[in-house]
């Protein structure tokens, strides 16, 4: 097999690039993967290199999986004693080949994140910590950043008060990891290193041993895995490295893009090669990314091309809000399905946080359209919103046992599963439900009857539980924002889910998406609301397609490509994020992810923005995102004409409609009224059978209004205003 068969002559050139340091900087769709898994067989089959000899790195077992067949399926002998998969797995191997010179045997266990988040908890009761305070997940991270950057729990740094508080909860957890015979994931990084730096020895037998080290995804590397790699490396010193830093996604994660400035430092007369031939997108699509991902520095640029010719303009669509956005994604999709000119596996919807998600996923279900989620759960599903629904159907009917046992102890109140048995079966025995129990108990307190079956700790603990839900229940028949808050309050929900990590915060923004639907639902309540969760819910249980439109976020799109990508949200607070406002790293980090987005397209990019969001009931009008600036003004076709009526709307210049100038007509002519609107862009209006909706365009057409409106019992309806009969309900 000719391996340089179909390799252009950048590809050639890092294949079959001489020993050494070599640095490939791969743009996006320019065929990374081709180039990293045919350097391995080119090094076994044309330089002789045994497999056993070759040490090649990447981040996920899938990624290593394939990698190892598509080696397989190139080389002329088998791969006997190579060395392929993550970096943890490759630290873990070898941990347990020299565990006689570690603190714990070899026979150590790796921790998974509950275990982890268990232990740190431990450790914060034993200390006396208050856990709102120093909540266990934000001690977590900067114990786990700290290992990353190679700091031992000796070494950690105490430069206020908070820190030595982390300091005292590592070195704890660290003396509790030992006692248990376990590491964790940080720890298989940082104890590799140390046992190389500190068995001179022992680095040079491994260091001789990989002859060449390669690795895959060099951009998600942090400062453990670069020096892991330059230990590995430092005998034969053939180290070959391929990634993009425009394409690195990952510093909540500890990735550090700034490694391949360190290896153009550390190595100065490495080879350092370009691959900018894109088999993916068309060029208007690679001129619009590089448009965007040129004002960031400390980079090296990259002038993609492609073959694929210059292709369609791309489409920026300005919404009247956010619920418009949504469903013109869903209807311009239904569209180009219905006429055959796409499939559904073609679409991907992305979006910067998840909670972005629930507007989309009830379009595609009004729609009723399948679609797929990834990188998360869909929005029902996820673990917070689940709670809060929980809470708010104990509050609806105190019998709902399924939602009782969800909730009882969430937050943790103490309440452990012999007290819920207890619960169980006193209620079992006065043959009522749980929830009525609790009721009895948190009305009566010490003269319910119930008092006695429990013991004082636990009696008090289902008292207060019991009062809480009392206290709802008087709430349930008024404004359901005001019932949500309660429950949010009065449990404490938000410190519980929000520990100020990333994570936190974006469970934290759920919560805050339902909050926004309940405002939705202030006038026709809490039993509406429910009734509406069920049946969304309903349709989530239908199965997976995978010939369907996928939705997920900008983070989960990496490595993934298709025909058609429609980013939302393209406004200043989303992308870029609002937590990037004030820090330059982090907004080079979002310019980087809408190039990541861009460049998954290979046909047709929509860009799609709402002139106005609901926030808790009310309409807050938008900026357009920074990013879009950047783009060429020729390479954009604007769309959603109803943007012009919102912007005069808010300066009260629009009056009346005019002509369009045609030939030879009179200036006077061109701009003569015709026409007082009746109906504006923004309105909220009713019909007959469809309901409550809101006017999202409108426009003269024959000397009549011919009016867009989104209504949420049936979708878009397009309507001429003389015959429509729409009942204006708010101007």
């Amino acid at each position: 097999m000719d391996l340089l068969a179909n390799l252009n002559p950048q590809q050639r050139q890092a294949v079959t690039a001489p020993p050494g340091q070599t640095l490939v900087l791969a743009g996006p769709g320019s065929g990374k993967t081709r180039v990293l898994t045919q350097r391995i067989a080119y090094l076994i089959n044309e330089m002789g290199v045994p497999p056993y000899r070759l040490l090649a790195v990447t981040f996920t077992n899938k990624a290593a999986r394939e990698m190892e067949a598509r080696v397989q399926a190139l080389v002329e002998s088998n791969l006997e004693g190579i060395w392929l998969g993550t970096f943890h797995a490759m630290c873990a191997r070898i941990l347990r080949r020299e565990s006689a010179l570690l603190p714990f045997k070899s026979n150590f266990v790796i921790m998974d994140a509950d275990d982890q988040d268990a232990l740190i908890k431990r450790v914060i009761r034993e200390l006396n910590l208050d856990e709102k305070l120093y909540r266990p997940a934000s001690i977590h991270a900067g114990i786990s950043a700290a290992k990353n950057n190679l700091q031992s729990a000796d070494d950690f740094p105490a430069r206020n008060y908070r820190d030595e508080i982390t300091g005292r909860v590592y070195k704890r957890y660290q003396e509790l990891l030992v006692a248990n015979n376990a590491v964790d994931f940080d720890d298989l990084l940082l104890e590799t290193v140390k046992l190389l730096r500190e068995n001179p020895q022992m680095r040079e037998n491994y260091a001789d041993r990989f002859e060449c080290v390669l690795v895959d995804e060099f951009q998600d590397t942090n400062l453990a895995q670069y020096e892991l790699l330059k230990l590995l490396s430092s005998h034969h010193h053939n180290l070959f490295v391929v990634g993009d830093e425009d394409q690195s996604i990952y510093r909540w994660r500890g990735a550090d893009y700034r490694n391949v400035l360190r290896f153009e430092e550390d190595y100065r007369d490495c080879q350092k090669i370009l691959l900018e031939q894109n088999y993916r997108s068309t060029q208007t699509v690679l001129d619009a990314a590089r448009a965007v991902i040129d004002r960031n520095e400390h980079r090296t640029p990259k002038h993609l091309f492609s073959d694929r010719g210059k292709g369609e303009r791309i489409i920026l669509y300005e919404a009247v809000d956010d619920h418009a956005e949504a469903a013109f994604v869903v209807d311009t999709i239904q569209q180009l399905l219905s006429s055959h000119k796409a499939k559904g596996s073609d679409f991907a919807i992305m979006y910067r946080t998840n909670a972005q998600s629930r507007l989309l996923e009830e379009a595609f279900l009004r729609a009723g359209l399948p679609y797929r989620l990834v990188g998360a759960q869909r929005f029902y599903g996820r673990r917070e919103v689940k709670d809060v629904i929980a809470y708010l159907r104990l509050a609806s009917n105190p019998a709902d046992e399924l939602s009782l046992a969800r909730v009882i102890n969430v937050p943790p109140r103490g309440i452990g599963d012999k007290t819920v048995l207890g619960l169980q079966l006193a209620a079992r025995a006065a043959h009522l439900a749980p929830g009525e129990v609790l009721l009895d108990l948190g009305l009566k307190g010490e003269d319910s009857r119930f008092w006695p079956a429990f013991k004082g700790r636990g009696a008090n603990l289902l008292a207060d539980v019991g009062s809480l839900l009392a206290d709802w229940q008087k709430l349930r028949e008024g404004p359901l924002p005001n019932l949500f808050d309660a429950i949010i309050d009065a449990t404490g929900y938000e410190s519980y889910i929000n520990d100020n990590s990333d994570e936190g915060k974006d469970r934290w923004e759920n919560v805050m998406e339902l909050r926004r639907l309940a405002f939705e639902y202030t006038e026709r309540g809490l039993v509406a609301f429910l009734e509406n969760l069920a049946l969304v819910s309903d349709q989530d249980t239908l199965p997976e397609q995978t010939d369907a439109p996928t939705l997920l976020t900008l983070h989960a799109a990496k490595g993934l490509e298709f025909s058609q990508v429609f980013i939302t949200g393209m406004d200043e607070g989303l992308l870029p994020h609002s937590r990037s406002r004030d820090e330059p790293e982090e907004m080079a980090e979002e310019r980087r992810l809408f190039y990541v987005g861009i460049t998954r397209a290979k046909d047709r990019l929509f860009l799609v923005r709402a002139e106005q969001r609901t926030t808790f009931g009310n309409y807050e009008y938008s900026v357009p995102s920074r990013f879009l600036d950047d783009i060429p003004k020729e390479m954009i076709v604007h769309q959603g004409a109803h943007v012009h009526a919102a912007r005069t709307r808010r300066t009260e210049t629009f009056s009346t409609w005019t002509l369009p100038p045609g030939p030879g007509s009179s200036s006077a002519a061109k701009s003569a009224p015709i026409l007082a609107p009746r109906f504006k862009a923004g309105m909220k209006v009713k019909h007959a059978a469809w309901g409550e909706g809101l006017v999202v365009d409108v426009r003269l057409q024959d000397g009549d209004e011919r009016i867009d409106v989104f209504f949420e019992s049936a979708g878009f309806k397009r309507l001429l205003g003389s015959i429509a009969n729409l009942e204006i309900l708010h101007q």
